[in-house]
C-alpha cells in the first residue's frame, strides 16, 4: 500500500499517533485544513491522489454526550462527519477505515460478533451506530469494531499509574467485562487488512486474552508497576451512584475476534502489550 495514497483525519488522537508512526509519508489533517462535520470543508479538500482515508476522528466523551452540547457534538463528528466522508469516498473511489466501538451494542450477547443487530443504550453508542450504517452503505469499506483503547494520550492505563505512583488504593468497577486494545494493535490490524487486500467488510479488532473487569486490569497494572496497592471491587450502578449526566454502558464489551483471525492474522494477547506499555511509561 503506498503511504503517500493514504490520508489520516484524527491525527492528533490517540490512534491518529499510532496511525501517523506506523505510515510517517501518509498526509494528515487537523480539524483546520479539514473539517469533517463542514460539508464544505469535505468538499473542497483536495481528494486528489488519495486512494484510502482512515478516519480516526470521532467524539469519545461517553458522559459528555448526554449533555446537551455534547450530544449534538457528537451527533455531528459521529454521524455527520462519516456522512461526508462516505459522500466523498464514493465519488472519488477511495476507501473507508472507520474505526467504531462496542458501545453499539446493549453488552448483552458473550461475545459481540460482526452480524449482531445494534443495541446502543446511550448518545454516543446511538451516533456510533448510526456512523456504522452509513459506512456500510460505501463499497470500499473497513469498518472496525474495538473496545477500551490505549496509546498515546489521557487512558485508563496512565490514569491508574498514576492512582499507583501517589500509593492510592482505587475502587474499580468489576461488572464490566472486556479487553483492552492497544493502537499499536489496531494499527497492526489495520495494516493486514490493507496490505493483504482482505475482502471489505466489518471486522472486529481488539488484542486476545481472557476478558476481564476493569478491576482486575487494575491489578494487573499494579502487579506490572511493582505497586503493592489493594483494589476493591464496585459495581457500575454503585460507583456512579448519585453522580448527574452518567451515560449507561455495556457491561459486556468483549468483541468476537474469529472473523479476523480467518484471514490470517493473529492477535496479541492484552497482557502482553500491557506489559510492554508499563515498561515504556516507566522509562519515559
Amino acid at each position: 500500500m503506498d503511504e503517500s495514497k493514504m490520508l489520516i483525519i484524527g491525527a492528533n488522537g490517540q490512534l491518529g499517533i499510532a496511525l501517523r508512526e506506523k505510515y510517517p509519508t501518509a498526509k494528515s489533517t487537523n480539524t483546520t485544513q479539514l473539517d469533517i462535520i463542514n460539508k464544505d470543508s469535505v468538499d473542497n479538500f483536495d481528494w486528489g491522489g488519495i486512494e484510502v482515508i482512515l478516519n480516526a476522528a470521532a467524539y469519545t466523551n461517553v458522559d459528555g454526550a448526554e449533555t446537551t452540547e455534547g450530544r449534538l457534538t457528537a451527533w455531528k463528528v459521529n454521524a455527520v462527519g462519516v456522512q461526508n466522508l462516505v459522500k466523498v469516498a464514493i465519488k472519488n473511489d477511495i476507501t473507508l477505515v472507520h474505526v467504531s466501538s462496542e458501545y453499539v451494542f446493549d453488552g448483552r450477547q458473550n461475545p459481540h460478533t460482526e452480524d449482531e443487530p445494534l443495541s446502543p443504550l446511550g448518545v454516543y453508542g446511538h451516533t456510533k451506530a448510526a456512523g456504522d450504517l452509513l459506512v456500510q452503505l460505501l463499497p470500499k469499506h473497513y469498518l472496525i469494531r474495538t473496545s477500551w483503547v490505549i496509546g498515546e494520550g489521557k487512558n485508563f492505563v496512565r490514569t491508574m499509574l498514576s492512582l499507583g505512583e501517589k500509593g492510592t488504593e482505587p475502587n474499580v468497577v468489576n461488572d464490566q467485562i472486556g479487553r483492552l486494545t492497544f493502537t499499536s494493535e489496531l494499527v497492526r490490524g489495520i495494516d493486514h487488512l490493507l496490505s493483504n487486500h482482505v475482502s471489505y467488510d466489518t471486522y472486529n479488532l481488539t488484542n486476545e486474552g481472557n476478558p476481564v473487569s476493569w478491576a482486575d486490569i487494575t491489578r494487573e497494572i499494579f502487579k506490572s508497576a511493582n505497586y503493592d496497592l489493594k483494589v476493591t471491587n464496585t459495581t457500575t450502578a454503585e460507583y456512579f451512584a448519585n453522580k448527574e449526566g452518567v451515560a449507561p454502558r455495556p457491561l459486556n464489551s468483549t468483541l468476537s475476534l474469529d472473523k479476523i483471525h480467518k484471514t490470517g492474522f493473529t492477535s496479541s494477547d492484552w497482557r502482553d502489550d500491557l506489559k510492554n506499555y508499563i515498561e515504556k511509561e516507566k522509562n519515559a
